[in-house]
């Protein structure tokens, strides 16, 4: 793959720009990643309050329909792009990010939408694989299984490929939010691909907080490294993100299985399963890894501030997640239960996860300060928009 540095695609010098908006295909990817969010909080919640599933229900509908709509929609824009290339015709650089030459000069692929489409087509390969689980085992009973952390992993990427083409239009203020609100969607999905380490949290560490910890730190440094006060408003679209699924689980859930005439579970007490695995604390996190990255040197923001603010915001994570599940489990705080409840663990599990969720949130923080200024280099320059 050739991936040209001008930021305007391999026929950058031709002067008949396409007419494609940038921001339309940009709104079409990011409806297809809440699409999948819809699906899968609900098909969790389904889990939880309902029972095992089979492989044609509503949630699965739109799951994999978002899938299918990222990929058309990279797919257009790729093949828009490439025969403006061959055309000899100006592809815009604010079109998704930087040009990809695939193949030699066959197709040339906005980098965002690149990623959007390769992780669509992961999904669908993942999507069979669960296909056939589901035809091998019938129903469905957990939701960590291998091939539903694939579907994930592979919605993850596809979102990823979303922020790039946000961040590619930053020169305008719907670029830049709408690279935040995806990286706030990130946010919120990946405390479930966390889960795929959850049957390692037998022993004196609770992975599934230092891996959520990693994760969150990621998205919310990286929008730091973005624009500024970054880490803040992600946090603020997450907890919007957070508190519009808590409402809307377990209503789903129950309002399906009365169109289908199934009963619920006995004795479920309603708790949104997904919205409860993303921190309460992303707000303050937020703005304290602001504050922290924004501290400068004599030369600017010093190299280890991020690590730094990484460490601060993992420990809070994890310092504030037995706290967060006995309000939301035992309906009321109190110290009993937060140290003696085995669920939740002893003091000594949750000072030494506290200490794994500070060290991966350092190495988050190194990482994301990287992938913001990263985003930033996807957007042309001035001199390429002139």
């Amino acid at each position: 793959m050739d991936l040209t540095a001008n930021g305007r695609g391999v026929t950058a010098e031709a002067t008949a720009p396409i007419t494609i908006r940038p921001w339309l295909p940009a709104v079409i990817l990011f409806a297809a990643s809440i699409t999948f969010s819809i699906g899968s909080t609900w098909d969790i919640q389904w889990h939880s309050d309902v029972g095992p599933d089979t492989f044609f229900t509503l949630p699965h509908l739109f799951i994999y329909a978002s899938a299918a709509v990222a990929g058309f929609t990279g797919l257009t824009v790729i093949l828009v792009t490439s025969a403006a290339g061959r055309a000899g015709r100006r592809v815009d650089g604010e079109l998704g990010g930087p040009g990809i030459g695939v193949f030699g000069r066959t197709f040339t692929a906005p980098l965002g939408y690149m990623v959007a489409a390769l992780g669509a087509a992961s999904f669908l390969l993942y999507g069979l694989w669960d296909l056939w689980w589901h035809s091998l085992y019938g129903f469905d009973a957990i939701i960590d299984s291998p091939p539903h952390i694939g579907l994930f992993l592979s919605s993850t990427v596809i979102s990823v490929g979303t922020v790039i083409v946000f961040a590619a239009a930053r020169a305008h203020s719907w670029g830049r939010l709408g690279a935040l609100f995806a990286l706030a969607h990130l946010v919120t999905n990946s405390t479930v691909t966390a889960l795929a380490v959850q049957r390692l949290s037998t022993g004196s560490v609770r992975w599934t907080v230092a891996v959520t910890a990693f994760m969150v730190i990621l998205m919310l440094i990286a929008g730091a490294g973005f624009t500024r006060w970054g880490a803040t408003v992600t946090a603020v679209f997450g907890s919007a993100t957070q508190a519009v699924f808590w409402w809307f689980a377990p209503w789903a859930a129950r309002t399906y299985a009365d169109f289908v005439d199934l009963p619920m579970r006995e004795h479920i007490r309603g708790i949104p399963s997904t919205p409860a695995l993303i921190p309460f604390v992303l707000i303050p996190v937020g703005i304290v890894i602001d504050l922290l990255v924004r501290r400068s040197g004599s030369g600017g923001t010093t190299r280890w501030l991020p690590a730094l603010a990484g460490a601060v915001g993992g420990a809070i994570i994890a310092g504030a997640n037995p706290v967060q599940g006995v309000l939301i489990y035992e309906a009321r705080f109190h110290l009993s239960a937060l140290f003696h409840n085995s669920h939740f663990g002893t003091a000594s599990v949750i000072i030494a996860t506290t200490i794994a969720a500070a060290l991966f949130g350092a190495l988050a923080g190194f990482l994301g300060w990287r992938f913001g200024e990263m985003l930033r280099l996807t957007a042309p320059s001035q001199e390429a928009l002139a």
